[in-house]
């Protein structure tokens, strides 16, 4: 089995259906599919129960949180990918499993694009490099709905960190590819969208706590205050420079406003 596709649900019958319906008409079909439902009251039971032909493993009951709920698909899945596509989540097109498995990429973490929806647009969102960072991953991460994880990763170096609420999957892959150096393969594909409407879009400060606990465990605090010294310099670095540029944009707008505006003063009436 090359890929074990996970989804996470708790009370989000209609974003379920989403992920269903990109789930399903997928052509591409190497591929088991394990849903992990917190014992919804909203009829999502139901709904995964209409559509168990599809599922290769479900279960509907309590758990302790997102992450608890992700480890619980990890230990039960058989693939050599884990793909982590939670409910409200989808696939962005039938062939998107087919153009990414044709490649025949031999890489721990695959990683392509995802769409961001949010009421203003739609964004392209991506570390559109094989090539990662430790200042890539402290200013941003992967997202988990365009990444396929070798399933073997989380048997070397643990499941995700269930003490945190938003930031345990960035823990992880910090840990795969800043720390162990795990190898990474960006593809330039469209794989998955998702709303913003979820937890950690909305719990920013949440969101960088916990990232800071996560680096202090990690970094020496003195590295980690130098790093944000130098960050908060070169912002202010930024800042001067591009006000700078828009100041001199500003005068040749005028230089040039003053310059036509003479010309035709200079033109002849007939």
């Amino acid at each position: 089995m090359k890929l074990s596709i996970i989804t996470v649900n708790l009370n989000n019958k209609s974003g379920l259906q989403k992920t269903i319906d990109s789930v399903i008409t997928q052509t591409w079909k190497e591929f088991e599919w394990i849903i992990i439902d917190g014992g919804s009251t909203d009829g999502s039971k139901e709904l995964i129960e209409k559509y168990s032909s599809y599922i290769t493993y479900w279960v509907s009951e309590p758990d302790k949180g997102i992450y608890n709920a992700m480890n619980k698909g990890i230990k039960v899945a058989k693939g050599e990918y884990c793909l982590f596509l939670n409910s409200g989540d989808g696939l962005v097109s039938f062939d998107v499993l087919k153009k990414v498995f044709q490649k025949k990429i031999d890489a721990d973490i695959i990683n392509g694009n995802v769409i961001i929806l949010d009421k203003q647009n739609r964004r392209h969102y991506g570390m559109h490099s094989d090539y990662i960072s430790c200042y890539d991953m402290i200013k941003g991460t992967l997202c988990h709905q365009a990444t396929f994880i070798r399933r073997c990763l989380f048997n070397q170096y643990g499941l995700y960190d269930e003490n945190l609420k938003l930031v345990s999957d960035w823990k992880f892959f910090f840990y795969c590819i800043i720390i162990n150096k795990c190898s990474i393969k960006y593809i330039n594909e469209d794989i998955a969208y998702y709303n913003t409407d979820g937890i950690s879009s909305t719990s920013l400060h949440l969101l960088k706590s916990e990232r800071r606990k996560v680096l202090l465990e990690i970094i020496p605090a003195y590295i980690l205050e130098d790093y944000d010294f130098n960050i908060q310099q070169s912002e202010i670095r930024k800042y001067k420079l591009s006000r700078i540029f828009y100041s001199l944009l500003y005068r040749l707008v005028c230089l040039y406003e003053k310059f036509k505006f003479s010309s035709q003063k200079d033109i002849p009436n007939n």
